[in-house]
């Protein structure tokens, strides 16, 4: 059987002699992944100790994700690289510029990541979580149409290559195929770099994605939506997940239970997964729970173990304290996560047993 690991992401501190506490307390509840945000601010300012931080964490037996958090803008801290090369923001169709996203295609941007790479490598990173990868889009005012994003010249000249006609500002199902092969091409690109340089790369992809791509539904009318059927299956990702996160999202479970929402996602993203024969992600959100609803982090996590996950992580560590979207009460969401984890594993172990009992058992 695939070993059961749990985990969650950390942030909000880069005191390495606080975070190896925090790491210990991690590796008591029995967890075995830790995910380290690897902001461009850390790149610059944090190198140091965030390298004493991926030490402290594999000293307590946890397996370090290092996550691009914000360095294509969203999620996360916002990079400060479009600082240094505006000429490198994605732009829309109406010819306004992203404020806080890159446009993938630019060759600046591409360098700029494998920099971060290196970097991680150097401080001794050996597995890149790569975080909810989007493009811009825009809706055109008083319509249901949007504004084509990324529409900067290097996308222009690469769109009329491809399909022989100049790049249309409003976008259509040749836009639509274009966003996800500037995606997968992006995708393919950084991870066969990170993999010559022997790091694992992990993937999580938003849930709509990957149920989309599991009910083989079209993709060409779905502007808004990338085709991650092709960046799934890109060999240089050994482990692809999805995060389908409840709290603030009234319509995925409108009587406060996550059961059904959590389950489907999970098993799309599974059953992918296993018919690749990629490791899998499946991420329980452990922030923005208000106060009384953190039960629902026990529903969710038996979910996703029906569903087949037998590796969870919490989006994150301590109930988001450090965060703004924080749960309202951390301390209690924390500790509850905690032991829906530790619940799992007693299921799993319980299920070896019966296997066990069934094969050997005279």
């Amino acid at each position: 059987m695939k070993k059961f690991k749990t985990g969650a992401a950390y942030h909000g501190n880069r005191m390495p002699s606080k975070v190896a506490a925090d790491m210990h307390e991690m590796s008591m509840a029995e967890m075995d992944v830790v995910v380290h945000m690897f902001s461009h601010m850390d790149m610059e300012r944090h190198s140091k100790a965030m390298a004493e931080i991926f030490k402290a964490s594999e000293a307590e037996g946890l397996e370090v994700w290092v996550d691009n958090f914000g360095l294509w803008g969203e999620p996360g801290d916002k990079a400060h690289f479009l600082m240094y090369h505006p000429e490198a923001k994605a732009i829309l169709g109406d010819g306004t510029a992203h404020p806080f996203k890159p446009c993938f295609n630019s060759p600046l941007y591409r360098k700029f990541t494998k920099d971060w790479i290196d970097k991680v490598g150097e401080l001794g990173g050996k597995t890149i979580f790569w975080d909810e990868p989007n493009l811009p889009l825009k809706v055109v005012e008083g319509t249901d149409k949007f504004y084509t994003g990324c529409a900067c010249p290097v996308c222009q000249k690469l769109f009329e290559e491809k399909f022989g006609k100049p790049m249309p500002m409003i976008a259509d199902a040749d836009v639509a195929k274009f966003r996800s092969d500037t995606i997968y091409d992006f995708h393919n690109y950084i991870t066969e770099y990170s993999k010559s340089l022997g790091m694992n790369n992990v993937i999580t992809l938003l849930p709509n994605q990957m149920e989309r791509m599991y009910k083989n539904v079209g993709f060409e009318n779905e502007i808004g939506v990338i085709d991650v059927s092709r960046i799934c299956s890109i060999e240089h990702i050994d482990n692809i997940g999805t995060d389908p996160y409840w709290f603030g999202t009234p319509a995925f479970a409108p009587d406060g239970n996550p059961y059904e929402y959590v389950y489907n996602s999970t098993k799309a993203m599974v059953d992918v997964a296993d018919k690749l024969g990629k490791d899998h992600n499946l991420w329980i959100q452990g922030y923005g729970a208000k106060a009384g609803r953190e039960p629902e982090i026990y529903t969710a996590t038996e979910a996703a173990f029906d569903a087949g996950a037998r590796t969870l992580i919490s989006w994150s560590y301590g109930g988001g304290e450090s965060n703004n979207y924080r749960s309202e009460n951390p301390e209690k969401t924390w500790m509850i996560t905690k032991e829906a984890f530790k619940h799992a594993k007693a299921m799993d172990r319980a299920m070896l047993l019966e296997e066990n009992r069934r094969k050997y058992k005279k």
